[in-house]
């Protein structure tokens, strides 16, 4: 199975050169550290940073410099700093060329649960609504099965709706899986992960190609 930092590695190979990207808490913050040498891509957290770099050395550590999770983070050379309400006119304009997402569940009509777990206390949904509503381009990172071992790739999400219809990609630590025709498609395995474990821990439905091509770093 990936790991957090291979599974970010992976969505940075979906970066392109001028990219506008807002990452969001939890593994999409890895991205950062991740964006090929030589491309210019500008990051973007809703607080209110536009230009975030990779996450801090101890000698590089200010306080004051985070991003949506309150980590800590760095500016790259052009970054821009400005309010909240700048940064979801941004957003909610269309603006952002890609949008990475942590999950709870998705299913094969598109839908994204990824802010309550009814009987569990939260603090809200934040800036996802947002930015499931205002981009395009998402794609959502999420381990395939809980902790439980039950499938977080499901027929129809159980759970409270960040979104409707908005999910296309989804990467998780067995796969690479896109949503077409109310099925999942699986596109890529990750190194040493069978398709028949992927297919054993996807509720929803799956569409398996003739060929299946592993994760290449």
């Amino acid at each position: 199975m990936l790991t957090r930092e291979r599974m970010a590695q992976r969505v940075a190979q979906e970066l392109q050169d001028g990219y506008y990207v807002n990452l969001g808490i939890g593994i999409p913050t890895l991205v950062a550290n991740y964006v090929p040498p030589g491309m210019d891509v500008m990051l973007q957290s809703e607080n209110g940073l536009l230009g975030m770099g990779e996450f801090p050395t101890e000698q590089q550590l200010d306080a004051d410099m985070i991003n949506a999770g309150k980590q800590t983070v760095t500016a790259r050379v052009g970054a821009s700093i400005f309010d909240s309400a700048q940064s979801f006119a941004m957003i909610r304009g269309g603006h952002v060329d890609l949008t990475v997402l942590g999950a709870f569940e998705v299913d094969v009509e598109g839908n994204i649960a990824s802010w309550m777990i009814p009987g569990k206390m939260v603090k809200g949904m934040g800036g996802a609504m947002d930015l499931v509503a205002g981009a395009e381009n998402i794609i959502v990172v999420m381990t395939h099965a809980s902790k439980g071992g039950g499938s977080k790739l499901l027929p129809r999400c159980t759970l409270p709706l960040t979104g409707a219809g908005c999910i296309r990609k989804v990467l998780t630590d067995l796969a690479y899986l896109e949503i077409e025709d109310g099925a999942f498609v699986l596109r890529e395995r990750a190194p040493g992960v069978s398709v028949e474990e992927i297919v054993a821990k996807t509720a929803g439905r799956l569409i398996v190609p003739p060929t299946v091509a592993e994760m290449r770093f």
